[in-house]
C-alpha cells in the first residue's frame, strides 16, 4: 500500500522514488550496493530505547559492495 504522497505522485506522473533512509548511500535496488546491518544500531533498529535514526528503525542500510 502506498502512502497519500506517493499515490499523488504518481497519480500526478512523477516517479514514486524508493525510500531512503540517513544511512543510505543509494536508493534500494541500486546496481553494486547491497543491505547491511545498521552499523548505529547493529541491526537491532533500536538506540536508547528509541528508534534508530540511522536506519529509522529498520535495523538495516544500503551500502555499496565491492570497488575500493
Amino acid at each position: 500500500m502506498h502512502s497519500a504522497d506517493e499515490t499523488r505522485r504518481a497519480v500526478v506522473g512523477h516517479p514514486i522514488e524508493p525510500e531512503m533512509r540517513p544511512g543510505d548511500v543509494a536508493p534500494p535496488g541500486t546496481p553494486g550496493t547491497g543491505q547491511k546491518l545498521c552499523p548505529a544500531c547493529t541491526g537491532s533498529g533500536e538506540l536508547n530505547g528509541r528508534p534508530c535514526a540511522h536506519c529509522n528503525g529498520t535495523g538495516k542500510v544500503i551500502e555499496g559492495v565491492g570497488g575500493e
